[in-house]
């Protein structure tokens, strides 16, 4: 394999604001008929809210000055039920609304670990794990506000808002006009106010990651073991802590940014009414239309009325300016392009019988050009290559039959076996399964038909059991411990005191790493593939250690075809067929023996390591 390609760096969002809020909304159009509902309950709170004004007004100017006591009652009455309906109406609001917001959010989270779990293996050996784990859960956790209440909330206040000023107009349009002067500069000073957050809350995000990143790295079993063992704890505690102070600025710089400002647009509308007692009792004194007492305090109630949604929509313009800084973030995973991809109509084989052939095969690690790091805004656009790592593979492993593939480090040997399994895909000739392109098969049938079995083991943290039973979810406690048996692992999990329900530890740390290898071996029995690969399955093993391991892996060959990747080349004497690459190409090809008496590559590779292991 090769380690040495560049950091990934994802494309440029598109700069046209517009069509990302046009994007951002057809998240929602799944949802259309409960947001159709959420819209009526806004609507029907809205005009419930401008009737208690009116209702007060008749209050104020009929029932006390006329004494008609019953009417009074009514109208009380009236403002007491306005109230409670709109408060039902309010919780039934709320309730749709946030169960369409999680719903989105439900939609973005699958579609982006959808949108990783297709992507190529070089994707992760060039993104950290946090950085991908900090898109799903920050930035889409960041979001949540927005998908879950920020929309409801818009269509809210500004139903909210026409309602009022309609009414408002009804009792008297002078009044109006003076209350609304001020609104144009408000909207101003928060579109304004929204960009500033927008750019420190990108900011914030990629600190997130940046954090996030180094808590897996440095805090899982590997990162506390090469921490403790290197005397680097202190230190890296001391690198957190710096993360941590750059995060509280940029916390404290998103909360602050643009406060004083809003904090004057509720001065400005708290002091408001006022301004209308003022205009009205100037009117009044110079001889103007006079106003009701009753029509005068309505009014003021629905001007007060119009400043908590008035505000809201402002503070809610903010907010979604900031909220684009995350949708971007994530429409950035979203749009990653999948090089490995299912044909339309992919090929589907009932029975694979485990005949691999190479023909003409060559595979080079794209990246992108260096005239533009940050890679083309096409994801088909111009690549440039690092150079061919393998060139000119030809090969044909007959069902059942063993190939072994030997040479020295970075010569492309754990490339050429991972392009049968499709973790990349070939740029030139064919990898064929069974006489079919590896290419035209679906997805199913080639993982059926292809196990892997590499030197770096993962488990996840769970139980022996559920590790095992990843392979073959239906598998019975019969086909396990078979499965365990063949693996030469079953009685060191029987002694345990849990058994099969025992927890490995992150990454198996509980086990040994010759244990490990044959709990994987285990589970790719459990999977009975007919094509085998094995990526130096032993080469991390000690002599003792990879004996027991060699057992297994001879019970799991039994009857495949297996690719093996060799690293100690006295575990390969028996293969059927041996190939030394050397720069990605085939240098040299034949049986143990063979090679041995032509004495070439091969034989100075046995060499090396046979003085290899007499120095051990």
């Amino acid at each position: 394999m090769r380690h040495d390609e560049p950091d990934w760096t994802p494309p440029p969002a598109d700069p046209e604001q517009p069509a990302q809020v046009r994007r951002i909304l057809r998240l929602f159009r799944p949802y259309r008929g409960r947001l159709t509902l959420v819209g009526l309950l806004v609507a029907a709170s809205s005009l419930v809210s401008v009737a208690s004004p009116f209702l007060l007004r008749e209050v104020l100017d009929v029932a006390i000055p006329q004494g008609r006591t019953g009417l009074l009652s009514l109208l009380a009455l009236g403002m007491i039920a306005a109230a409670l309906v709109n408060s039902v109406l309010g919780v039934l609001q709320t309730l749709v609304s946030t169960t369409v917001g999680q719903r989105v959010m439900h939609d973005l989270r699958t579609a982006v670990y959808d949108r990783l779990q297709r992507m190529p293996l070089a994707f992760f050996t060039r993104t950290r794990t946090g950085e991908v784990q900090s898109r799903i859960a920050n930035d889409i956790g960041g979001m949540q506000a927005t998908v879950t209440s920020t929309a409801t909330s818009l269509v809210s206040n500004l139903t909210s808002v026409i309602a009022t000023v309609v009414a408002m107009l009804a009792l008297d349009w002078r009044l109006t006009v003076v209350s609304l002067l001020l609104l144009p500069v408000f909207v101003a000073i928060s579109r304004r106010v929204g960009r500033e957050r927008k750019k420190i809350t990108s900011q914030r995000q990629k600190q997130m990651a940046a954090m996030a990143a180094m808590v897996t790295e440095s805090l899982s079993v590997s990162g506390i073991l090469l921490g403790r063992t290197m005397g680097r704890s202190d230190s890296l505690t001391q690198a957190f802590s710096k993360e941590s102070e750059r995060l509280v600025g940029l916390e404290v710089r998103a909360n602050m940014a643009g406060r004083w400002r809003m904090s004057t647009i509720g001065v400005i509308m708290a002091a408001m009414p006022a301004v209308i007692y003022w205009a009205a009792g100037i009117a009044m004194q110079t001889g103007g239309p006079g106003l009701s007492l009753g029509t005068l305090v309505a009014f003021v109630s629905l001007q007060q009325g119009l400043f908590r949604p008035t505000v809201s929509l402002l503070s809610t313009g903010v907010q979604m300016q900031t909220s684009l800084a995350l949708f971007q973030r994530i429409f950035e995973y979203l749009d990653l392009p999948v090089d490995i991809a299912e044909p339309e109509k992919p090929v589907r084989l009932r029975k694979v019988r485990g005949d691999i052939r190479f023909e003409g095969v060559t595979f080079s690690y794209e990246t992108p050009s260096p005239r533009d790091p940050q890679g083309p805004r096409d994801p088909q656009g111009p690549r440039e290559t690092q150079g061919a790592t393998l060139s000119g593979i030809d090969f044909t492993v007959p069902a059942g039959g063993s190939l072994a593939v030997v040479g020295p480090t970075g010569s492309g040997k754990s490339t050429l076996s991972y392009l049968i399994p499709r973790l990349y895909d070939v740029t030139g000739g064919r990898v064929l399964l069974d006489g079919t392109d590896v290419r035209d098969l679906d997805f199913d049938t080639l993982a059926r038909a292809v196990g892997v079995v590499s030197q770096e083991t993962y488990l996840f943290h769970a139980s022996v059991a559920d590790n095992l039973r990843f392979a073959k979810p239906d598998a019975t406690d019969e086909e396990m411990a078979a499965a365990a048996r063949a693996a030469q692992i079953h009685d060191h999990i029987a002694g345990l005191p849990d058994g099969y329900d025992t927890l490995v530890g992150e990454r198996g740390y509980r086990f040994s790493g010759g244990e490990k290898q044959r709990l994987a071996i285990a589970r790719t029995i459990l999977r009975d593939p007919p094509v085998l690969i094995l990526d130096e399955a032993t080469s991390a093993l000690d002599t003792r250690t990879e004996h027991a391991v060699q057992q297994a892996i001879d019970a799991l060959s039994a009857g495949r075809t297996t690719i093996t990747i060799a690293h100690r080349l006295s575990t390969i004497r028996d293969a059927d067929q041996i190939i030394v690459l050397d720069g990605g190409r085939i240098v040299e090809r034949g049986s143990h023996q063979e090679l041995l008496d032509n004495d070439r590559h091969y034989a100075a590779l046995v060499r090396r390591d046979q003085r290899l292991t007499a120095d051990v």
